[in-house]
Order: structure tokens, then sequence, then C-alpha cells
């Protein structure tokens, strides 16, 4: 079934002379379930398509579905809200509140939708990246690793209809990135919960099921690397 589609996406910033066209008519489409890592030199436009796909930026031409849902045919408050109930992100950088513990940055972002705090759901998503006993730690009581699950447990506690990773490992060690690239191939394998991850590490790159390359904000490749999500054996 498929989860996400954008169609002839492109992304133009400036006009004229400073005119830069970050992304030309992209299309894919992705199965619920996949893992699909999208690779490309730096300034390829990956990071402009994940932030389009996620609904943090909008096109300048084209569409993006996520089920049925053109997402940016939404109101910007409309497209907040699908955005924390259907859509996880995870950054480089991870973008924790400071003043915020473990367990409260996990469920900021349900608490901002207005909806109860699911305790039971919290739980086996603090236990599940081994951070049971750094709840009540602030992000500065926090390795770069431990900040990163906390980032991971966040976009995955709503039960998203997709996770989108930009570099998730890009600020880490090789041992922490290691733990993290696990983490969500467990998340995607175990709870079938649809990958798309920004890499420039080919050996991670090559743990997905499918790998998009991108090149001046073109597709030049697009290949399937193993069966995807209920098709594994």
């Amino acid at each position: 079934m498929e989860i996400l589609r954008c169609e002839n996406i492109s992304k133009i910033y400036g006009s004229g002379d400073t005119c830069v066209k970050a992304l030309d008519q992209i299309s894919f489409s992705v199965e619920a379930g996949e893992f699909v890592s999208i690779v490309g030199p730096s300034g390829s436009g990956k990071s402009t398509l994940l932030h389009i796909l996620g609904g943090v930026d909008k096109p300048t031409e084209g569409k993006v579905f996520i089920g049925k849902t053109d997402i940016h045919g939404l109101s910007e408050d409309k497209l907040a809200i699908f955005r924390r109930r259907q859509v996880g992100l995870i950054y480089q950088f991870y973008n924790l509140l400071p003043v915020l513990n473990v367990d409260e940055n996990i469920v900021l972002p349900h608490l901002l939708d207005g909806r109860k705090l699911d305790q039971e759901r919290l739980d086996l998503i603090v236990e599940g990246m081994g951070l049971s006993d750094r709840r009540r730690n602030l992000p500065g009581q926090l390795s770069g690793g431990q900040q990163q699950r906390v980032s991971i447990g966040r976009a995955l506690y709503n039960r998203p209809a997709i996770v989108l990773a930009d570099e998730p490992t890009g600020n880490l060690d090789r041992k922490n990135g290691a733990e993290i690239i696990r983490l969500l191939k467990e998340s995607n394998q175990n709870q079938k919960q649809t990958l798309l991850l920004i890499t420039h590490d080919e050996s991670i790159a090559l743990q997905a099921d499918r790998m998009i390359s991108i090149e001046d904000g073109r597709i030049t490749r697009d290949e399937r690397i193993r069966m995807s999500g209920g098709d594994r054996r």
C-alpha cells in the first residue's frame, strides 16, 4: 500500500540572477513499511526534499501526498496538526528543548496537540530507547547518542505514518551511529514503520530496502536493494 507520493516537486530560491533550483521535478512513491535511504553530495537537495515531504517547507511546484492527503493543500494550522500526528521528524542536531527532561521532550508534540498522555506508550518508548535510567535528565546531562535516542523516541511516540530522518548519525561517533541505525531499523522491521533516511554514509544507505540517489536536484538513480516490510523473509 502506498503511504507517500510526491509528484513533480520543484523548489526554487530567489529570482532572476540569484535564482537557485534546489529541486527539479522530483517524483517517486513509497510503500508502507519501506525503508528508503536518500543519498547524494552536499547541496544536492536531499534535506530540502525531506523538509518538503514532512511539511516543514513548501514546494514551488508539485504535490506531496501522505496517505490520501495533499499536505501542501492544507491550511497552516491543519498542516501543523497533520504533521504532529502523521510525520515523525529526526534531525542531526536533536532539536530538544534544554529545559525539559527526557520524558517531557518525548511527549511534547503529543501534549501540544491537546491529547492525553499515554503512559504505557511512553514507558515502552523509553525502555526501547534504552533510556530508563535517564528519564529525569535534561538534554545537557545526556551524551550525543542519548540525545538522539530521545529525538527518535519523540518521533515514534505518536505512531506516525512515516518517519523522516535527516542525517541522524551525522553528529555521532561510529559506535553511537550504529546503535541509532539499529534502533531505526528495529522500528521499521518490527513495528512496520515507514522510514526515509538521508545519509552521506554508503554503508548505512545500503542497509535500506531501497536507495534513491539525488544530484543537482534530480533523481539520478532509484534502486531496490532488498524486499521491504512484510515481504521480508
